[in-house]
């Protein structure tokens, strides 16, 4: 049941980006208003998650997950039934708003109801929709849009989410609300994470579409800044804060936090590529584009079920570090296939090494990070490894796309002279326009996956680090419960 629920959201972060040149055609809009569609869920689902915590705390784990289940689930009919790109991007906002509490709430639940020796396995299960929804997405949105229609892509979610509701409210365990809880809310803190988020995700997202740092991004990211600094300070200053960021003195949360920030930025920003890369560099339809991922997602699954089973039986950071440094090799590889030109085949297999990371890394990390957390403390540590995963997710995301904007409009300048903009032009090219601007569009297209690859350095980096002293503890401790 947590896992259908989650499911729908992760699959829901990524799957408008196969379907963006229907949207766009249908809508009769343009390619910078259509791109808010994903963005605005983006600053949803980062504005509501800090409250995860508290709001399961407050007023019961079970009540709060059903209710961000409905909120899902309704909003999702109203995108589908959107008619422009703003009623599509206030739908979205509002799925955001909901989609964002599923996760770290269902999280706390499973956590909540199991011993810690059981945690890994739990997590393996709670986790694969997280790894394998933004591979997933791609293929099921290509064949909605080919066989039907974009709206489906969101229609599509409202039958689960009812049946998701029924399970949930029937079957999910009563947890009633913590009474330490009922204190004051955090209004202050609550503005100045929300709003910092926000303003850095719009940042980000406005860098995206222009490529070009403006005055108005220069104000939203110097805006974010000190509103995050200051929630920062404050948050380590008062008895409650919204955030606990008390808990990073944890070190598994806070290794497994820096692992999660670049790795995180990595993965989703080198998922936004591919679609473009196919339908835009490649002239073929939605269909293939999400195709091309099953062996992705085939070697997700795979892995992380396995990855995250050993996490209870074999010490972590050697699991993660293998699946950074597997993830980094993917990324470069697919740097490599997709500017050269490469058949689909080799392009499949360098995002299957790249799936293979990710089963490795994510939900391990995650999992190492929270397992050893205090009861009360375990929504506060989920909340906290969602809301800065989200945002570091985010913002690969837009850096990919302000690169990619940057690379087209330079390799290819053909394109700018278009009112609608490179990256539009480039997805309405005629098939023999196409042909002739084919190397130039991949060296563009396929060039951005750069950011990805240094993010996965990063993340390499972070686990050799940041999990080493973890992996010293449990390796102490394990040889004092051996026998002499």
């Amino acid at each position: 049941m947590l896992a259908l629920g989650g499911l729908m959201v992760i699959v829901d972060t990524t799957v408008t980006l196969v379907a963006v040149p229907a949207i766009v055609a249908d809508l009769d809009s343009t390619l910078p208003a259509v791109q808010w569609v994903t963005s605005g869920y983006l600053l949803g689902v980062v504005a509501v998650t800090p409250l995860a915590g508290w709001a399961a705390n407050r007023y019961g784990a079970r009540r709060v997950y059903v209710t961000a289940l409905v909120i899902f689930t309704l909003s999702s009919a109203l995108a589908g039934l959107a008619w422009d790109a703003g009623s599509l991007t206030a739908f979205r906002i509002l799925q955001g708003l909901g989609g964002g509490l599923l996760n770290p709430v269902g999280q706390a639940i499973g956590l909540r109801s199991v011993s810690r020796e059981a945690r890994g396995r739990l997590m393996s299960l709670l986790g694969l929709p997280l790894i394998i929804g933004p591979v997933l997405g791609p293929p099921l949105a290509g064949w909605l849009v080919d066989a039907a229609s974009w709206r489906w892509i969101f229609l599509f979610n409202v039958p689960i989410g009812a049946a998701a509701v029924l399970l949930c409210a029937r079957l999910l365990p009563r947890q009633p609300a913590d009474p330490a809880s009922t204190t004051r809310m955090d209004w202050t803190g609550l503005a100045q994470v929300c709003g910092g988020a926000v303003l850095l995700v719009l940042g980000c997202t406005l860098i995206g579409e222009t490529g070009e740092m403006t005055i108005e991004v220069a104000a939203a990211l110097g805006a974010s800044v000190l509103l995050l600094v200051s929630f920062v300070v404050r948050a380590l200053r008062i008895d409650a804060p919204l955030v606990d960021l008390r808990l990073l003195r944890h070190r598994p949360l806070a290794g497994g936090l820096a692992v999660l920030v670049c790795f995180g930025a990595a993965y989703f920003g080198a998922m936004s590529i591919l679609p473009i890369y196919v339908q835009g560099v490649r002239g073929d339809p939605a269909t293939l584009a999400g195709t091309i991922t099953i062996p992705m997602a085939l070697a997700v699954g795979a892995t992380l079920q396995i990855a995250t089973r050993l996490v209870d039986r074999l010490p972590p950071a050697r699991i993660v570090f293998t699946g950074v440094t597997l993830g980094l090799l993917g990324s470069i590889a697919l740097l490599i296939t997709t500017t050269s030109g490469a058949s689909y085949p080799m392009i499949a297999a360098a995002a299957a090494v790249l799936g293979v990371g990710s089963g490795a890394t994510l939900m391990p990390t995650m999992t190492v990070a929270v397992r050893d957390l205090e009861h009360e403390d375990t929504p506060r540590g989920t909340t906290l490894l969602a809301l800065v995963q989200q945002i570091a997710s985010a913002v690969g995301v837009a850096l990919v796309a302000a690169t990619l904007t940057v690379l087209v409009s330079s390799r290819v300048p053909e394109l700018g002279t278009t009112d609608s903009g490179g990256l539009a032009a480039m997805l309405t090219l005629d098939p023999p326009a196409r042909a002739e601007l084919e190397t130039q569009l991949a060296g563009a297209v396929g060039g951005s996956y750069a950011v990805a690859a240094a993010f996965m350095a990063l993340s390499v980096l972070a686990a050799a680090v940041g999990l080493r002293r973890v992996a010293r503890v449990e390796d102490r401790a394990e040889g004092s419960r051996s026998p002499a």
